[in-house]
């Protein structure tokens, strides 16, 4: 999509159905520059971080949406996040070899998809379903099937240089939602990954639903950002015991904590840690480096 690194919501005048375009170039970049992931994680982690892309469009407050799939096989787990400021991050853990190509939900043995929603205040949600799609988008679907009961058509692209998405969701309001939703479900269908990889936004729209009154809102940016700091990185810490930590300190000279999605690393030195567990300290423990 040569709209990248973007977002943008579609209206459709006269039905009661959403959409939502989405492109990535620089910030999946960025992402797959910190690792050095097989081929494959390389477009999953694209298509997970066009994914939440879409998701978070919906977030109507401070917080952040993540996407997370977990199971049991050489890939132990995905995680893409988006904040309400349009920051990406996303991570891959595995062990061994991981194949050029392999289905979704084969990749993820007993595998099973969250999606976590965590306000800035509030209480935090979460649904997770199974996997039971061959395609990340057919999980997402899966998802909202089962756990919001919303018809949802989800579109995803990577190639390792370029990420896109195209989400398309009956709204929750009544009207012709079912009519509407059986047509404009088949447009949708048609499209292929290289042209959402490939086509700008209105060429697309153009290319998808020429005959409906739809139009596209303002653009929002994406851009990679991790939102990981030296204070986290001590929140962290605090879970494990005082004289564990000062035993490491006194081995090594310090203690060190990594963020696992940008790489960025902290140390904390004896000083550090006697004033992290002092009574004085008032480091929020829910605070984790995530």
């Amino acid at each position: 999509m040569s709209n990248s690194d973007q977002i943008q919501p579609v209206l459709f005048d006269k039905l009661d159905i959403r959409g939502v375009l989405v492109g990535l170039g620089d910030s999946y970049q960025q992402v797959l520059g910190l690792h050095e992931y097989p081929p494959l994680l390389q477009r999953v982690l694209g298509e997970m971080l066009a994914a939440v892309s879409l998701l978070s469009s919906t977030l109507k407050f401070e917080g952040r949406l993540i996407l997370q799939a977990s199971g049991e096989g050489a890939v132990q787990m995905l995680m893409a996040e988006c904040n309400h400021q349009q920051d990406l991050r996303a991570i891959a853990r595995y062990e061994g070899e991981v194949p050029q190509e392999q289905a979704f939900n084969e990749l993820l043995v007993n595998g099973r998809l969250a999606i976590t929603i965590e306000p800035a205040e509030g209480r935090r949600y979460q649904g997770v379903v199974s996997l039971e799609g061959e395609t990340l988008a057919r999980c997402i679907e899966n998802y909202f099937s089962q756990s919001e009961q919303l018809p949802t058509q989800v579109h995803l692209a990577a190639d390792g240089q370029r990420a896109a998405g195209l989400l398309l969701q009956v709204m929750p309001a009544a009207g012709t939602a079912k009519e509407d939703w059986s047509h404009i479900s088949q447009l949708g269908a048609t499209l292929k990954p290289e042209e959402l990889l490939t086509l700008d936004s209105e060429t697309l729209l153009y290319r998808l639903f020429h005959e409906e009154s739809c139009r596209l809102f303002d653009a929002r940016p994406l851009r990679f950002h991790c939102d990981c700091s030296r204070e986290r990185c001590g929140n962290a810490l605090q879970f494990l015991a005082r004289d564990e930590l000062l035993d490491i300190v006194e081995k090594e000279g310090s203690v060190g904590v990594s963020c696992q999605f940008c790489n960025e690393h902290h140390s904390f030195d004896e000083t550090d840690i006697l004033s992290m567990f002092s009574d004085s300290a008032n480091i929020p423990k829910s605070d984790l480096l995530h």
